[in-house]
């Protein structure tokens, strides 16, 4: 059986990865693991979203809002920082300095089995059109992985409907609406979007400042 793809959140720009929403459908599976460092002890943790200034991380951490920390990622990443927040089995962490959020990706990548390489979820924000009938319609793309996004917009089309899906510099399959709720929607693609056309989009993304 092959082994279940991480569905760690990497989300790229100057922005802190604290749940925001809600509606979002959150997805099951396993998470990047990472090693959490106070002045006692060393402990066994997992990352849910992780952007350059932060992290939502679950795990049995006896913290508290304002403890010193720091998390050991798996490049090597040693970031110091601060627990924001503490609900539910999570604990925020804001970070002194920011982290390499895109060698955090590379190395998710080449994790797993060349023949099997699946992109993970990457949360950014940028223009997107889509079409489920005539006419183009704006909207945002708010994250990307493999199998799918999701958008925002107006006048989203309702689910079980078929999307084509355009965005600058990227080629995107055409998909189905999976859900929908209020603004946002989630689209299933038809085929796997590869890992080596969406690194080199974000690394441009990422290269022109575009967040």
């Amino acid at each position: 059986m092959a082994e279940a793809v991480s569905v760690t959140i990497f989300v790229m720009g100057d922005c802190l990865p604290w749940p925001d929403d809600a509606s979002t459908p959150v997805e099951v599976g396993p998470l990047d693991p990472a090693i959490l460092h106070d002045t006692v002890a060393r402990r066994q943790c997992s990352i849910r979203k992780i952007s350059p200034l932060g992290a939502t991380i679950c795990g049995q951490l006896p913290k508290t809002p304002g403890d010193q920390i720091a998390i050991e990622l798996v490049t090597g990443q040693r970031p110091a920082g601060i627990v924001e927040w503490v609900k539910g089995g999570e604990t925020g962490i804001r970070f002194n300095q920011p982290v390499d959020v895109l060698a955090l990706i590379n190395r998710n990548l080449v994790s797993q089995p060349i023949e099997r390489r699946t992109m993970p979820r990457v949360e950014l924000r940028c223009p997107i059109y889509f079409q489920c009938g005539g006419s183009l319609s704006p909207a945002v793309m708010r994250n990307v992985s493999a199998r799918g996004m999701q958008i925002e917009g107006e006048q989203l089309p309702a689910a079980g409907t078929y999307i084509s899906l355009f965005l600058e510099g990227l080629i995107i399959p055409p998909g189905e609406v999976a859900w929908m709720n209020g603004g946002l929607a989630g689209v299933e693609l038809f085929e796997e979007l590869s890992w080596s056309s969406i690194m080199p989009w974000i690394r441009d993304f990422v290269r022109k400042g575009m967040h």
